[in-house]
């Protein structure tokens, strides 16, 4: 504290602004803001980067400037990989390694594909829970916390785990519960 004030301290600051995943027509698949936004401006945010990222040419380089009046002021960047149909889009503050964020987005797409084996838009849309997951093993509050596939592979392993044990003990009271719900035969 100083003179009453509470102070913000730059390690405490978010370095990950926003990850965000969306096709080729712009349709949000997977999206994660480490900032409260309102709703509505989130969509002008990611709308707006589907306009800048999909008029680049593919032999451009993968970073560009985020936009001040979106994002606020700052050196934010955005740093986007394009695999099929899909785009992997991170924005994150001046501090971050381009190169590094690239690495990122390769881990989370090795990561994707070792779990959906050969992973699709379609995988996305049908298991967002499994994917915020993998997200969350990768990057928590705007931090990296994990870049190794096998680590990320194996905390996912464990879900599976308890997920097929949980279904398991769901499955066994099941016949119980409609057992008891029968009227008495006489």
């Amino acid at each position: 504290r100083v003179h009453g004030e509470i102070r913000t301290f730059d390690f405490l600051r978010v370095m990950i602004k926003a990850i965000i995943v969306f096709n080729n027509h712009g349709i949000p698949r997977l999206v994660k803001f480490y900032d409260r936004i309102p709703l509505d401006q989130q969509q002008d945010m990611i709308s707006h980067l589907f306009i800048q990222i999909s008029k680049r040419s593919d032999p451009l380089c993968n970073f560009l400037m985020a936009d001040e009046k979106l994002w606020g002021v700052g050196e934010n960047k955005v740093m986007y990989r394009h695999y099929a149909t899909l785009y992997f889009v991170l924005v994150c503050d001046e501090s971050e390694s381009e190169l590094g964020i690239l690495d990122l987005i390769q881990v989370f797409v090795e990561t994707l594909d070792k779990c959906f084996e050969n992973v699709c838009e379609l995988d996305l849309i049908f298991h967002p829970d499994k994917c915020h997951f993998i997200l969350d093993e990768i990057v928590m509050g705007g931090m990296v916390l994990e870049t190794n596939v096998a680590e990320v592979m194996r905390a996912i392993d464990g879900m599976n785990k308890l997920d097929k044990k949980e279904s398991i003990l769901l499955m066994s009271k099941q016949p119980v519960q409609a057992r008891k719900s029968l009227p008495p035969t006489a």
